[in-house]
């Protein structure tokens, strides 16, 4: 019997949605899918493009990474100039916060100047408190929404010249009455775990529960339901709105070692 069998796992991932689906099906359990962000493509790109042209000048000294998604979409964005662009990465200094962008960065062949030691935004500041920032010009990939401006605001604080970019956008708009029923489901106990793999999914579930009534169903479902989650920067989402992971991986947060910690529990 494979490690998973019988187990009903609520997914709310929408860009990785089949391949972890397909891993955690591989594992024997029972995959409810519940797409709850959709990231698309900015409606008007010419800020963007600016920051690149920005970039390839060499205006910054550091440049912060934030998502993988986001190195991605820059180089969508740079088009002819993808080339120049990652000539222009590898000059400067790169402060990853995590594994994904440390992995985009590889995929064109450079790597971390500075990895953040925690994957979170502390993470990034602790890794820089000891440096003297004053005047260096530091640029910051964003993602969507304001849960990384204390970092900017932080950096800014002391003394950094700091240009920040947000390269793609979502709508979070996706499937809201399929998000309804799976609260509904959680609330009523017929879901044995939901894994979450980025912090955009809580924020999505809360709202949905906040605007259709269905705060209560949505505590009550998560305080029975295990919970995994894919790494730190979730934990602290996570915890932030009252929930309390159950698994989680210890270090490697990726995908695969999110279905180990999910099998590793189960066995336990």
């Amino acid at each position: 019997m494979v490690a998973l069998t019988g187990l009903k796992i609520l997914v709310p991932e929408s860009r990785e949605l089949d391949l972890f689906t397909a891993m955690l099906e591989t594992e024997g359990a029972l995959v409810l899918r519940c797409p709850l962000v959709q990231i698309l493509d900015l409606e008007d790109s010419a800020d963007a493009e600016a920051w690149i042209d920005r970039c390839i000048a060499d205006d910054f000294d550091d440049l912060v990474l934030l998502t993988g998604e986001g190195l991605r979409r820059l180089l969508t964005l740079s088009k002819t100039r993808r080339d120049a662009l990652v000539a222009a990465l590898g000059r400067l200094r790169t402060i990853t916060r995590g594994p994904k962008p440390a992995r985009a960065l590889r995929e064109v062949g450079l790597s971390p100047g500075l990895a953040a030691g925690v994957p979170t935004s502390e993470g990034i500041l602790e890794a820089l408190a000891q440096e003297n920032v004053v005047g260096r010009r530091i640029g910051v990939q964003l993602y969507p929404g304001d849960g990384a401006q204390h970092l900017v605001e932080h950096l800014r604080a002391r003394g950094a010249l700091v240009t920040t970019v947000t390269p793609y956008r979502y709508a979070s708009e996706a499937e809201t009455g399929q998000v309804s029923d799976a609260i509904r489901a959680l609330g009523a106990g017929e879901v044995g775990m939901i894994a979450f793999t980025a912090t955009p999914q809580v924020e999505r579930l809360v709202k949905v529960a906040q605007e259709c009534g269905l705060v209560q169903e949505l505590s009550r479902g998560l305080a029975r339901t295990p919970i995994a989650s894919i790494g730190p920067i979730v934990d602290e989402k996570l915890r932030l709105h009252g929930f309390k992971p159950t698994v989680s991986p210890q270090s490697s947060f990726h995908l695969k070692p999110l279905v180990r910690a999910i099998m590793a529990w189960r066995q336990a």
